[in-house]
C-alpha cells in the first residue's frame, strides 16, 4: 500500500484519530527548585490518556485501546513514552507541560 505525501515532515501513514476522553487544557507542573531557563518535557493528550486509562483506571492495554480506537500496540508505546518523560521530569526536576500534538491543532 502506498501512502501520499502529506506535506513537510508527514510522510508515511496517517495518523489515526484518537478518542479521549473530555477536553483537556494546556496544563505545567513545576518543580520548586527547578532552576530558570531549564528545559521543558512535554507530555502530549494521548500519552496522558493512555497513562490515565491504563495506569488510574486499571484496564488492561487491549481495553485501552479500544476505548481510544487505536491498537494495543500503539498504547504501548505511548505507556512507555509517558513513564520515560514522567521519570525523567521527577528525577532531574524538569517541567512536565501537557499539550496536543502539533497535527491534533490543523483539524
Amino acid at each position: 500500500m502506498c501512502y501520499r505525501w502529506r506535506g513537510p515532515r508527514c510522510r508515511g501513514r496517517p495518523r489515526k484519530p484518537r478518542c479521549l476522553d473530555a477536553e483537556h487544557q494546556p496544563k505545567k507542573f513545576i518543580c520548586t527548585t527547578t532552576p530558570p531557563l531549564t528545559p521543558e518535557i512535554t507530555l502530549y493528550y494521548d500519552e496522558l490518556e493512555a497513562l490515565k486509562l491504563v495506569d488510574l483506571q486499571g484496564l488492561s492495554q487491549e481495553e485501552a485501546g479500544l476505548k481510544m480506537n487505536i491498537s494495543r500496540g500503539t498504547i504501548w508505546r505511548l505507556l512507555e513514552q509517558a513513564h520515560k518523560k514522567i521519570a525523567e521530569a521527577l528525577t532531574t526536576g524538569k517541567t512536565i507541560t501537557i499539550k496536543p500534538r502539533e497535527e491534533e491543532n490543523l483539524s
